[in-house]
């Protein structure tokens, strides 16, 4: 009987980490001197996809990604472009041969992205959303 309470107790406790992961927000941020203080995922998209190289303020925009292959990158990936890792790979390497775009720069985690995107005012990135503080802006979450 004990046992059978552990392997319960343990199972609803795997549960419970689980959904929480599973939502976890990421927020899409600017730094808290850029002039946008609000984004549609389009507009963030054609950013980050090379159709678009000014915010809708019309100032310059620079995206920057996180690592290939963390969790939040992927999430941004899926929930703003509408595209996996593989789609992206073969999107970019296509704009490369034809020199019509390169992709954003990848600059490493959450604390990096943010801490490149607050000192610079172009620039847009991705973290989650327990990461922000007063030194960003968030322009989106989901």
């Amino acid at each position: 009987m004990k046992i059978s309470n552990i392997i319960t107790g343990c199972f609803l406790s795997l549960l419970m980490f689980s959904a929480n992961i599973a939502y976890a927000e990421t927020a899409v941020i600017v730094s808290s001197a850029n002039a946008n203080s609000a984004m549609d995922s389009n507009v963030i998209s054609r950013i980050y996809l090379g159709k678009s190289s000014s915010f809708p303020s019309g100032d310059q925009a620079i995206p920057v990604d996180q690592n290939e292959g963390s969790a939040t990158r992927d999430a941004f990936n899926d929930s703003v472009l509408g595209k996996n890792s593989s789609q992206l790979k073969a999107y970019w390497s296509r704009l490369i041969f034809t020199g019509k775009g390169t992709p954003p720069k990848e600059v490493g985690d959450d604390a990096a992205v943010k801490n490149l995107v607050a000192a610079n005012p172009n620039m847009i990135g991705y973290i989650d959303s327990a990461a922000v503080d007063d030194s960003v802006k968030v322009v989106l979450t989901f």
